[in-house]
């Protein structure tokens, strides 16, 4: 068992081992020694720890992970060894060499370069990234400000998205140096050494020509100033608009995190909802178990649709916190790619689900029986509607399913889906017609749930009582499941369709149907394809008779009923019935009597 340390390094809290702590804090020692006559110094050593700081954070997924050996070891083989530096080679023979080879990347990375900057350092830090001199790309700007006009913009968006090299180690990666211990001091030193320069230069001019030297000094003065005064100018503007940015970028950023929550929070309770569904009754669940056809369980789909849902959600979330923290550390790449395939899985699953539930739907099947009703000529037959106790009347919509029990105590999927047909016969009895349909995923389960169906009628006293509702077990689901009652009346039967059968009937007649909801409450007197009216008040009598079809076209007129034809065309006139045949034309009037 290892003691574990906690350090600050470079304003950055972390845990590591004993063994990583002593082997860490020798190596800085040993780089400090050899730094100990070196100019900026001090400089040097903070950008060095600032560094390692980055390297560790890179390594570290979560704030428990305690840094070891094998991490000090990479950071040691990056960084370089401190006895490249004229250190004592004592200090690390007991050390063992890494086996393996430095990881760091000598990929340019874009920031901006305030220090050759004119503006905001957008054209010095691009001319470092693609190896430029940084004059083309300002001439590149200039065109697009009075070319196209998107420069401005371009350059602003730049500004803002694009982060400024601040530290040592951001200017050495903005060169693509690998950044390491010697890069980082001769970085320092070439600082030094400019500024040394330059007091150099100026003495030297002093020394050769007092007048000389107060010109170059006002013109280097004057140059420098336009440039610091051209500076502090843009700089305020990018001030401005940075905070501005900044400003909306917060409003963004507690947006997303109150979409994101809001949603993680109603997938979250309508999953444990689900979850105790038997406990507390939710509306709309009793239409999921009933609508639920390909059988796949709910709690099921419900986890689904939190995955695919919720980690879009989530990820929203996320973002919106780290729009307002700016160190919010990274949930880690493992976590990323977990919850990416654990996103591609759901959806996958609900369309095999949803594959699935429209298979069911795929096939529509019916199963009729016919029964003689004890109704002849001249009866009169009055169609009345029932309900019953057991299924609630407020639910009696129109292809409404819904979930009770029955008188047994048995749990059954009732509609009110009933649907019915008139037709006139020349038989000498009546009969009624239970047509009963259902969807399936093949012929055989559509007919098996259209035969499980349950419909009961009864005929008391020239009454018939229909059932307003069908039923059928829980196990068919809902399969569209509907019942058509055929009723085939003799010629001249009275019917009487009390007020409960409305909603039942059609909204009007059409070929083979002869009642409509309007014929409710009336005596009806059955005639071939038609109903006669017998209590309809004198402005309301009406006889429904089948219309004829009409064709007019470029080749004449064509009329045909069931009981003749009428043609007109350029040949003439020929017209046709039960009794004769008509033929008018160009050779005079035929008439024949049919046999």
């Amino acid at each position: 068992m290892n003691k574990t340390v906690n350090i600050n390094l470079a304003g950055i809290f972390f845990h590591i081992d004993e063994d990583a702590y002593l082997k860490l804090q020798r190596y800085l020692e040993a780089i400090k020694r050899s730094f100990t006559d070196s100019q900026g110094r001090s400089e040097i050593i903070a950008d060095i720890e600032a560094r390692i700081s980055e390297l560790f954070n890179e390594r570290v997924h979560n704030d428990k992970q305690v840094i070891r050996v094998k991490e000090v070891d990479e950071v040691i083989s990056i960084m370089g060894q401190p006895e490249d530096y004229l250190v004592d080679d004592e200090i690390f023979e007991d050390e063992p060499q890494p086996s393996y080879r430095s990881t760091s990347s000598t990929s340019k990375k874009l920031f901006r370069d305030t220090d050759n900057s004119y503006i905001g350092g957008v054209s010095s830090g691009l001319s470092h990234y693609f190896g430029i001199d940084a004059i083309w790309i300002r001439l590149a700007w200039i065109l697009l400000i009075f070319g196209a006009g998107t420069g401005i913009l371009l350059y602003i968006l730049l500004w803002v998205l694009v982060p400024e090299a601040k530290t040592t180690a951001e200017k050495i990666m903005m060169t693509g140096d690998p950044v390491n211990i010697s890069n980082i001091e001769k970085k320092i030193k070439d600082g030094f050494d400019t500024v040394t320069e330059t007091v150099g230069d100026v003495a030297k001019n002093v020394s050769e020509s007092v007048s000389n030297a107060a010109k170059n000094i006002d013109v280097k003065k004057s140059a420098n100033s336009i440039k610091s005064s051209s500076r502090t100018f843009f700089d305020t503007i990018g001030d401005v608009i940075m905070f501005f940015f900044k400003v909306f970028a917060k409003f963004i950023g507690v947006l997303l995190i109150i979409i994101g929550a809001a949603a993680l929070i109603g997938l979250i309770i309508g999953l444990f909802s689900l979850g105790v569904a038997d406990i507390i009754h939710i509306p709309g669940l009793d239409f999921m178990e009933i609508a639920n056809a390909g059988e796949t369980p709910i709690w099921l789909v419900s986890l689904f649709t939190l995955f695919a849902v919720g980690i879009p959600f989530f990820f929203l979330f996320y973002l919106g916190l780290k729009i307002l923290i700016n160190n919010l550390k990274s949930i880690g790449n493992i976590a990323k790619f977990t919850l990416l395939g654990l996103w591609l899985i759901s959806i996958i699953s609900l369309v095999v689900v949803g594959v699935r539930q429209a298979s069911e739907h795929a096939f529509e099947e019916s199963f009729m029986v016919k029964t003689e009703l004890p109704i002849m000529a001249n009866d009169t037959l009055n169609i009345k509607m029932v309900s019953s106790d057991n299924f609630s009347p407020e639910h009696y919509g129109h292809n409404s399913f819904k979930l009770a029990h029955n008188e047994n105590g048995d749990k059954v999927l009732y509609s009110s889906n009933i649907d019915i047909t008139v037709e006139s016969t020349t038989d000498s009895i009546a009969r009624i017609g239970i047509k009963k349909r259902a969807d399936g995923r093949d012929y055989d389960k559509a007919i098996e749930r259209a035969k499980n169906i349950n419909y009961s009628f009864e005929l008391k006293n020239n009454t018939l009582l229909l059932d307003s509702y069908l039923t059928t077990n829980t196990e068919n689901k809902f399969s569209d499941q509907e019942v058509d009652v055929v009723l085939y009346l003799p010629e001249n039967t009275v019917a009487y369709f009390n007020n409960s059968t409305e909603k039942s009937l059609h909204y009007k007649t059409y070929d083979g149907n002869i009642v409509s909801r309007d014929d409710t409450n009336h005596y009806l007197k059955i005639l071939y394809d038609e109903v006669e009216c017998l209590d309809c008040p004198e402005e309301d009598f009406k006889v429904k008779v089948n219309t004829p079809k009409l064709k007019i076209d470029n080749n004449g007129i064509e009329i045909n009923s069931e009981d003749g034809s009428l043609k007109i065309d350029e040949t003439g006139i020929k017209a046709e019935s039960v009794e004769i045949k008509l033929n008018i034309n160009s050779d005079g009037v035929e008439l024949i009597e049919s046999e």
